[in-house]
């Protein structure tokens, strides 16, 4: 009876999570159909999206959609035939044999849990490793987003690993301690040390651990910090600090969030919103008075602004018969191509319509809100793991014969409530897309309507975001409302 109780429960485990793995199969492929059918620009666009940038999206969210299946495909097969041959058990007793190695025994217990918790991201690294570099150095490399060297990438995940693991490992040596030794009600001091902690690193994280990856500078006095410093006193935002973050060495993908607690708010700025701080506008620039340094095999006239051409650029590559005889005709080609180039980034009142939204999230208090649900779930959660954490048919369904503390957070929290989480999640994403609507309200009832919509376009072009979406695809997983959505609400006259 206990074996097959066990095995039920192994048995259900695995089959959900085919289940949500074939579901989330089937929300990509109607996604991917959307890329698929519409190869041209629909009226709906019109004014919206110019045909180049349209096409680029469509083979960019082909590719991403591609690898997605893939890599998906590859996690879920792995994480079957680790739970089918016992990895959990082969990995613990594996920390134990380790530990055992400088004369500590299995009453080390948490000892024998952080070797057990460094093997397991170890293992996860080098899995994922791979997929991350095809990601980055294939399609983000094609289709012109990635900016990291392969050396920068490597001592960038090593740099990561580190610092997770200087995090990771004193939560889980605490954690562990705290339930061992709480008695019948341990559920409630593990709830507020987990709160205690996501309040810390919430506080610390910007100051202390991103610097670490990136480098954090306050913008500088002008006419954007001016503006954004009177957007925020004319809603009380106890704005301290104003940063732009060099995401730009990394992506050019853009973003902009705000941090801190009660009177202490700082906002972070990528320098990739920014339309004059954007690197490849820098570039731009300065390439008229960078066309004599070209070598021959680099056409100067591929990229640079039609200020920047001279007659002596067109004497430089004079010598090659095409060019004598299709001289006119290539001109006009690079004048056509140069016309379609595209700064990045926003203008000034547009970041200021960003901004304008996220203080609207402030404002209508959602980052508080979603905190509460946070930790009213987290708190439900520790509840029930503490009426589940000494159910040895748990352990037994798994492959073990003993009880470790890691390994039941492991299994309570992602096999057994895994259909919980799922509806969580959806429902947070339902939630969220309220949220955004709701500061596009905000923002336009300061008058940023026009500016956010134009904004809201330029960073989709940026981004290659594709304007169309399925449906169900988008309800379960766009935590933002899709770009049309968004226009159209902001289009409405009260």
């Amino acid at each position: 009876m206990f074996e097959d109780e066990s095995g039920s429960i192994f048995l259900a485990v695995l089959v959900f999570s085919w289940i949500v793995y074939l579901w989330e199969s089937y929300l990509s492929a109607r996604q991917r159909a959307v890329y698929m059918k519409h190869t041209t620009v629909p009226d709906v666009l019109d004014g919206v999206l110019d045909k180049e940038t349209f096409e680029k999206a469509r083979v960019y969210q082909i590719d991403k959609s591609n690898f997605g299946f893939w890599s998906n495909l590859y996690s879920q097969l792995e994480s079957t035939v680790i739970l089918l041959l016992g990895g959990l058990p082969f990995l613990w007793a594996a920390s134990g044999h380790i530990i055992a190695k400088f004369g500590y025994g299995p009453e080390h217990e948490i000892i024998q849990s952080l070797v057990f918790t460094l093997l397991s991201m170890l293992f996860s690294t080098v899995t994922s490793t791979p997929w991350t570099i095809y990601n980055t150095f294939v399609i983000e490399q094609k289709h012109g987003f990635n900016q990291q060297t392969l050396g920068f990438f490597i001592k960038d995940q090593l740099k990561k690993f580190v610092v997770m693991q200087v995090i990771i490992l004193p939560i889980v040596a605490t954690l562990i301690f705290i339930i061992k030794a709480g008695g019948d009600y341990f559920f409630i001091y593990a709830w507020f040390f987990t709160f205690v902690v996501s309040m810390l690193l919430i506080t610390i994280y910007a100051d202390y651990i991103a610097p670490l990856f990136d480098k954090f500078t306050p913008l500088p006095e002008g006419e954007l910090r001016t503006k954004i410093e009177k957007l925020a006193a004319s809603i009380d935002f106890p704005l301290k600090k104003l940063y732009v973050v060099e995401g730009s060495k990394r992506s050019s993908h853009s973003n902009a969030y705000f941090y801190g607690f009660f009177k202490n708010k700082r906002i972070v700025l990528f320098d990739t919103l920014l339309e004059d701080y954007t690197p490849i506008n820098q570039e731009k620039k300065t390439e008229g008075a960078e066309t004599t340094e070209h070598t021959e095999e680099e056409d100067p006239r591929d990229d640079q602004p039609e200020s920047g051409k001279t007659e002596e650029d067109t004497e430089h590559k004079g010598n090659k018969d095409e060019d004598k005889e299709k001289g006119d005709s290539e001109e006009k080609g690079d004048q056509e191509k140069d016309k379609k180039k595209k700064r990045k980034g926003c203008s000034n009142e547009e970041v200021l319509a960003v901004l304008g939204h996220e203080l609207g999230h402030w404002y209508l208090s959602h980052n508080l809100k979603n905190l509460i649900i946070s930790q009213v779930n987290t708190f439900l959660c520790f509840l029930v793991f503490g009426l589940l954490i000494n159910k040895q048919v748990l352990y037994s369904a798994f492959g073990f014969s003993s009880q470790p503390t890691i390994v039941g957070l492991l299994i309570i929290f992602q096999f057994i409530f895994a259909p919980y989480n799922e509806l969580l999640s959806f429902c947070m994403t339902m939630l969220s897309r309220h949220f955004e609507f709701q500061a596009d309200a905000f923002a336009k009832s300061m008058h940023f309507a026009e500016k956010l919509k134009s904004a809201l376009i330029k960073l989709n072009c940026d981004n290659l975001g594709f304007p169309l979406t399925d449906w169900l695809y988008s309800a379960w997983h766009y935590s933002h409302p899709p770009l049309l959505e968004r226009l159209k609400a902001l289009s409405k006259t009260e």
